[in-house]
């Protein structure tokens, strides 16, 4: 690889305690086009040095770790390198913890359960500026029986309606008239603010709704 296509990665950090599931992931971000992990860390202490030291773009971190917590990180690091987008990698699916997460400056909230490739989507979305998390999600996933699509944009809904038709992501381009990045991005947008991990899982709930209508 020459020294120009380096400089066109996106520059990652990997900051989780247990080695085996740091290494998974930073085998999953390096095997990743257009990614390289710059570093890893397993304590807060390591991660805030590291961070200082390469100055990554993106740093996926884990909440729970021996010297503090994950948002201890990213508050930091919005003094130290500002610069570097956090996202939160995480197994907790708790609501408290991610407004949390949101108020200290996290761009994603992602549980352990998703997909390799999810990963590399959500990086790749989050360095390029994009927040997939915000206060409209909070307050969407406390609410009981809330729309998760309350707060989808037309082309999103157009998505999802189209993934629960199964089409792939270039059969949705072609049919939209879009590039298959483009829809990629709106996937990404549209799970994270629906509180989805997989595509799977909305094509599911299309078809659970559509069921449900067709019961009526």
């Amino acid at each position: 690889m020459t020294e120009d296509n380096k400089t066109r990665e996106i520059r990652v950090m990997i900051v989780d305690d247990h080695e085996i599931v740091r290494r998974g992931i930073s085998e999953i971000v390096d095997r990743a086009e257009g990614l390289v992990v710059v570093a890893e860390a397993g304590t807060v202490a390591e991660a805030l040095r590291r961070a200082e030291l390469v100055r990554p773009e993106v740093v996926l971190v884990d909440l729970q770790l021996p010297d503090g917590t994950g948002i201890d990180i990213i508050t930091k690091l919005r003094e130290t390198v500002p610069t570097a987008s956090p996202i939160v990698l995480t197994s907790f699916d708790d609501d408290d913890a991610l407004s949390e997460a949101l108020h200290a400056g996290a761009k994603a909230y992602l549980l352990k359960t998703v997909r390799g490739a999810e990963i590399a989507e959500v990086v790749r979305a989050v360095a390029s500026g994009r927040t997939l998390l915000d206060e409209r999600t909070v307050t969407r996933r406390r609410a009981d029986h809330g729309d998760p699509t309350a707060h989808l944009t037309p082309s999103e809904r157009r998505v999802l309606d189209l993934i629960g038709d199964g089409m792939s992501n270039r059969e949705i381009g072609d049919r939209l008239g879009v590039a298959e990045k483009t829809v990629k991005n709106h996937i990404t947008s549209l799970l994270a603010k629906m509180g989805l991990q997989r595509r799977t899982q909305a094509a599911a709930w299309v078809a659970g709704q559509r069921a449900s209508s067709w019961r009526q």
